[in-house]
């Protein structure tokens, strides 16, 4: 889960951008344990029964390593202050971590990044480009900031053949309707990019999220196909009313229905019929590498829901891949 309150408090690369972390709930426990030395297998055994050819994750995060460092620095500094148990569960070298999601079946991820102020979304557009080119399974990310000039780095990426965009209104600390984004969010909207947007107000609300703000650029740009991150976490009501309201709206699974996040943000019950309903609109993300138990535990979460292997087929591969390759 997303958390980077600004500037000055999250993990700073000095020669590069600075980057803020995923961060889960403070006091959340990590309840699903550590990775087993068979979990490739168990991953595999998962989408096999289902009939699948793998996974599609559209919620991975790679980054340069510089900045990623300081970011499991953060979380290893933070435990203490906060009682947070937050073991990065895939603390491993960039080759090893893309080598584990392909032993996982993972045939298709992401590299989400994103800036926290002026300036930043440019380089790391580059690096992220760079990934892709050398990495052919990662689909070609890139990200965006209020700021004058973003139409026309947004137009690169999109020209350079970026796949999906990731936007976080809480790291960034700024209003998704603010109108230096509205040429970006109309070329996305024509282009038809998704973009994942970490948008509700977990762990803890900004000045700019929940789904009000984004409602707004919806009005604006009906056609623009957001990815609301973390189910829209802890407003899962309101952001399935999105969904259900606006075609080109889906949610990500990332962390939502785990052990971790039911323990301070459960999913209601109650909507559990029209979570089944928009099965076509949710899509597997997992926030790999950064999570505090095993990447097994995301799948064990969402087949516990009890929903059917049709739902869990078109929400662990078809409706990613329809997602990130129709771009």
């Amino acid at each position: 889960m997303c958390n980077g309150p600004g500037a000055g408090s999250g993990p700073h690369d000095e020669t590069g951008p600075d980057a803020a972390p995923d961060a889960g709930p403070a006091g959340a426990p990590g309840l699903a344990g550590a990775p087993g030395p068979d979990e490739a297998v168990e991953v595999r055994e998962f989408w096999t029964r289902l009939g699948l050819p793998g996974l599609v994750d559209v919620h991975t995060h790679f980054m340069p390593e510089r900045v990623l460092r300081k970011v499991w620095a953060y979380f290893d500094a933070v435990g203490p202050l906060t009682g947070l148990a937050w073991p990065i569960s895939y603390r491993h070298e960039e080759d090893e971590r893309v080598a584990l999601l392909r032993s996982f079946g993972v045939r298709l991820f992401t590299s989400m990044l994103y800036p926290h102020k002026p300036g930043m979304a440019g380089w790391l557009n580059d690096w992220a480009a760079g990934f892709a080119d050398r990495t052919p399974d990662c689909a070609r990310t890139a990200t965006l900031f209020p700021e004058e000039g973003v139409a026309g780095y947004v137009r690169d990426a999109v020209d350079g053949g970026a796949r999906v965009f990731k936007a976080h209104v809480q790291v960034g600390a700024y209003d998704p309707a603010d109108p230096l984004l509205d040429p970006a969010w109309g070329l996305l909207a024509d282009a038809g990019v998704p973009v994942v947007i970490h948008c509700g107000s977990g762990p803890a609300p900004g000045k700019h999220t929940g789904p009000e703000p984004v409602g707004r650029v919806l009005v604006r740009h009906p056609r623009l196909r957001l990815v609301v991150a973390h189910m829209g976490m802890p407003e899962y009501t309101d952001f399935l009313g999105l969904a259900e309201r606006y075609e080109g709206v889906c949610l990500d699974t990332t962390m939502a229905f785990t052990d971790f996040s039911e323990a301070m943000a459960p999913f209601p019950v109650a909507e559990r019929a029209r979570l089944a309903a928009l099965g076509d609109r949710i899509v597997l993300g997992t926030d790999f590498p950064n999570i505090p138990y095993p990447y097994l535990h995301q799948l064990r979460a969402l087949e516990r829901l009890e929903l059917g292997d049709d739902w869990l087929r078109a929400v662990c591969h078809d409706n990613g891949a329809a997602l990130l390759r129709a771009a």
